[in-house]
């Protein structure tokens, strides 16, 4: 296909913590392999099992900061106490490649992303049906401890009053149906007519 359109493009997703959107995204794998996915940085300490430059980049607090006065970061923010953050240079690289770029932030970043690239970004917020059954997904994984947990469960009650300001909303009820919502939007968000310079479209068009 000729270069003209074939466009990078952003998919954002967000929700709460224990919905399910890692394993909704594996799914999304299997169907567009041109992907990249975003990986924050983070002043957290590893949980057990991940590892640096795989689930995380995990930086000092004081190297997070310097980062920020760079402006280096597309956008970041302070979660449970500590920074998060989207670094610019591989987003960069991956759009020029024309690539899907999939970020997994909370509604905090939405908002900085949106400011910067809304015309690329097509954005998704996932949640589970009710928050009885979000607060037993996140007993049962066992990851957290109940002071976290509880920290999560009130910024879900928060977050999710920010739904009507994403282009999608999918209830992570059951897996399939689920994923297969998350594929269609994630193939639709590669052909956005906002993607395309419509003076560059039109005289290519014409020729």
């Amino acid at each position: 296909m000729n270069n003209l359109y074939t466009k990078g493009a952003i998919l954002l997703l967000s929700g709460p913590s224990g919905c399910g959107k890692s394993s909704l995204l594996k799914e999304v794998y299997k169907i567009i392999n041109n992907y990249h996915f975003s990986i924050s940085t983070t002043t957290r300490e590893p949980r057990i099992g991940e590892k640096h430059g795989v689930d995380y980049y995990f930086v000092t607090k004081d190297e997070f900061e310097k980062d920020i006065k760079n402006g280096d970061f597309l956008e970041w923010a302070e979660v449970h106490g500590n920074y998060y953050g989207t670094s610019l240079k591989p987003i960069n690289q991956a759009l020029k490649e024309s690539k899907l770029v999939i970020f997994d932030i909370d509604v905090q970043g939405f908002e900085q992303v949106i400011t910067k690239l809304r015309d690329i970004t097509t954005t998704v917020f996932i949640t589970t049906p009710t928050i009885k059954e979000l607060e037993n997904r996140l007993y049962t994984r066992n990851t957290d401890s109940k002071e976290v947990i509880e920290k999560r469960i009130s910024n879900a009650k928060a977050e999710i009053e920010y739904i009507d300001q994403y282009d999608y909303f999918i209830v992570n009820d059951d897996l399939k149906i689920a994923s297969e919502q998350l594929v269609s939007i994630a193939r639709s968000s590669l052909v956005k007519a906002s993607l395309y310079n419509k003076e560059e479209i039109i005289k290519n068009w014409n020729k």
